[in-house]
């Protein structure tokens, strides 16, 4: 349960770090920290508009995106506390839970019948396929090491004491970063600021949502930036106790928020062909984990 409660706090202040951040980079004052969360409420306000073309299946999408969401939240863990739920191969849960939300939210930009939320849904869901090999095989890389396939005793058992744990550690962490942005269409690999419908990935996909439901959407993204970076939180805290991990949880967060912000800043977008090539490289360094993995464990031959 703290898991759950210290992700929805990060999640709070996640984008608007990164707005902030962004607009301290370009020289402009922006807006505040919380106007994401103040414009959610907003949306939450408002009534949701369907087109007729569109079937219950665009009706029900935000809300089991949403929820898919709150799922893969409650197998997260934080230090010594189990996360809400826990169980032997719960991080194969959590991917395929998240897989199920995508996966509505794939089907219901199909569902209004648009050819340019069809491209994004096609480029969403083959980044999302690229980017599968590079989680399994990282986690499966620290079950490995750990000798366990639940997250809350992978990162209690994951020490850190040769620099090769430590190595292995900070690639863990730049893969994990990797995937968040590609999980939320962020920077290199879409622009989530760009209103040309050719290239835009995620946010062609909800052009049709209003209301209520892109509300939902909205905090689903948020909170999913929340939960990796909370699992690169416990990469560095399984056995911290609580008065020092609990600043640390949020410290990392605010690190990681920052850094998406200067990353979104000085890095161009890249071209729509690089995209595959980007998130493909991503599982050559989950490899190299693997070999680490191997290395420490002295079962590299």
């Amino acid at each position: 349960m703290l898991s759950l409660i210290l992700i929805v706090l990060a999640a709070f202040f996640f984008t608007g770090i990164i707005i902030r951040t962004k607009s301290m980079a370009s020289g402009r004052k922006g807006p505040g920290i919380l106007q994401p969360i103040k414009d959610v409420v907003r949306l939450f306000r408002k009534g949701a508009v369907y087109s007729e073309t569109t079937s219950f299946i665009f009706q029900i999408a935000p809300t089991i995106y949403f929820s898919s969401i709150v799922m893969a939240m409650l197998v997260i863990p934080f230090g010594q506390s189990k996360g809400v739920i826990s169980f032997n191969g719960d991080f194969i849960f959590f991917a395929y839970v998240l897989a199920l939300g995508k996966f509505f939210s794939i089907i219901a930009a199909l569902d209004t019948g648009s050819s340019f939320q069809g491209m994004g849904a096609s480029r969403e869901a083959l980044f999302s396929m690229f980017a599968e090999p590079a989680f399994f095989i990282l986690m499966g890389s620290l079950a490995l090491l750990t000798g366990h396939t639940s997250f809350y005793e992978i990162f209690t058992e994951l020490h850190l004491g040769s620099y090769v744990s430590y190595a292995i550690a900070l690639l863990a962490a730049f893969v994990l970063v990797m995937l968040a942005m590609i999980e939320n269409s962020r920077m290199p690999i879409d622009d989530p600021k760009t209103h040309l419908e050719l290239t835009m990935i995620h946010e062609v996909m909800v052009l049709d949502h209003s209301g209520f439901d892109l509300g939902l959407i909205l905090t689903a993204g948020y909170l999913k930036f929340a939960i990796y970076g909370a699992l690169v939180v416990n990469l560095f805290t399984g056995v911290v106790a609580y008065e020092y991990a609990i600043p640390l949880f949020f410290f990392i967060q605010f690190l990681m928020a920052v850094s998406v912000g200067l990353i979104e800043s000085f890095i161009a977008r890249f071209r729509m062909s690089h995209n595959a090539q980007f998130i493909v490289v991503l599982t050559s360094v989950s490899l190299l984990i693997f070999f680490g993995v191997l290395l420490i464990s002295g079962k590299f031959l």
